[in-house]
């Protein structure tokens, strides 16, 4: 079992920025390739990006390339989405996931392990 705590969240001004941090307390981080997603008021849930076990392969959905970085500190077990001219449609909650894989790979589904959410609202 790996419990995922996110943080970050709040409410921002549209062109503003958010860190989101993800923790993994107490697990071996970097056996686990680690993605964001996000659901918005009345939406399903969807892929935001992902980020390889290593750090070193990093994929994201169209909307947020350019915008949106995401990162990770396997030394403090945590890792990040890095968030810069946020827009209205950027309002969701979003939620880190992690997933055990083998290689050095930043899946886009499949995801075993789930944070809490924080949620993101970004005023007009």
């Amino acid at each position: 079992q790996v419990q995922l705590v996110d943080s970050g969240g709040g409410l921002v001004q549209a062109g503003g920025s958010l860190r989101l941090s993800c923790a993994a307390p107490g697990r071996t981080f970097s056996n686990f390739a680690m993605g964001w997603f996000r659901r918005a008021p009345g939406k399903q849930r969807v892929f935001v990006a992902a980020v390889s076990r290593s750090g070193g392969i990093t994929v994201y959905t169209d909307s947020v390339k350019w915008r949106f970085t995401i990162s990770r500190d396997n030394a403090k077990n945590t890792g990040y989405l890095q968030m810069n001219s946020l827009k209205p449609e950027d309002t969701a909650v979003y939620y880190c996931a992690a997933k055990f894989t083998i290689g050095d790979i930043s899946p886009r589904w499949d995801y075993n392990y789930w944070g809490q959410g924080t949620q993101v609202t970004v005023s007009s």
